[in-house]
């Protein structure tokens, strides 16, 4: 098996620095850990190029290793996109071999259609030019080819009824929405799952997850709130999460039936949209 030749990205090229002034220092992951305050695994994905650490533990990581500002300084000096919130998720998602999404009240990113995606974007923000929300749904159709690849991560999907059956974006939108989930589900470019509404209360009631796992890597999971998001590490937090979604799946309906159900609740989008046409 080959090996890469060396950082390609600034994330890599500051991630395999850091590994080298660690290793100069005598520090195994572990030890870096308890003097930036973090968990082993997080020190690995920064090593890796995957995350840049926050500015507080960029500086951290500089006393730990004397490094004398070194590694707060180039944090800087990196694209500032890095800085907003979904920034690692999405490229997190890219080296997954498995996803586990699940839609609370809307259908998640990697599966919206544009105009699904225009509505959401819409309906965020109180000022908006018509250029701001295509490029923010240019930029969510290009995560989504992430599902598209031959090397496509397994993509469990659990999503809950209520998200079907909001009219985001009006019922054709819907429809069209809902029919595109369905079509993937059935060419097996995910697993699908619906929680519904009959289902009553189940592990994820309080909250959106999404959960990573990866080949050579510890898995992660990300909860998401009114604009802003938290990536979670630890072992024992991240298990939890992954317990509560298999939960929560246990409470959902089967493939077969979920497929059908999203079906259904798409064609009464559709009648809704007939009835709207011939007022």
């Amino acid at each position: 098996m080959g090996t890469k030749q060396g950082p390609r990205t600034p994330r890599e090229k500051y991630g395999e620095e850091l590994r080298l002034r660690r290793i100069a220092a005598g520090l195994t992951q572990e030890a870096l850990s308890e003097m930036v305050v973090c968990s082993p695994t997080l020190i690995s994905h920064y090593e890796a190029g995957r995350r840049l650490p926050s500015p507080e533990d960029a500086q951290r990581i500089d006393r730990a290793l004397g490094t004398d500002g070194f590694f707060a300084r180039w944090l800087e000096d990196l694209d500032p996109a890095f800085a907003r919130y979904f920034t690692d998720v999405a490229e997190l998602e890219q080296e997954a071999t498995e996803i586990r999404q699940y839609g609370a009240s809307l259908i998640p990113g990697l599966l919206q259609t544009k105009e699904y995606s225009r509505a959401v974007f819409q309906a965020y923000r109180p000022n908006y030019t018509a250029e701001e929300l295509d490029e923010l749904v240019v930029s969510r159709a290009n995560r989504a080819r992430l599902l598209d690849k031959p090397s496509a991560p397994v993509a469990w999907t659990l999503l809950d009824e209520g998200a079907l059956r909001r009219t985001v974006g009006g019922p054709q939108v819907m429809a069209d929405q809902l029919h595109k989930v369905a079509d993937m589900a059935e060419a097996g470019r995910l697993r699908l799952h619906v929680l519904t509404l009959a289902s009553g209360a189940h592990a994820l009631l309080e909250s959106m997850v999404y959960l990573l796992s990866f080949a050579d890597a510890a898995p992660l999971a990300w909860v998401e709130g009114l604009r802003t998001g938290r990536m979670l590490d630890d072992p024992a937090v991240v298990a939890g999460c992954h317990t509560s979604y298999t939960l929560a799946l246990s409470d959902a309906a089967s493939r077969q039936e979920s497929v059908a159900l999203v079906r259904s609740i798409a064609e009464e989008h559709e009648h809704a949209q007939h009835r709207e046409h011939h007022r």
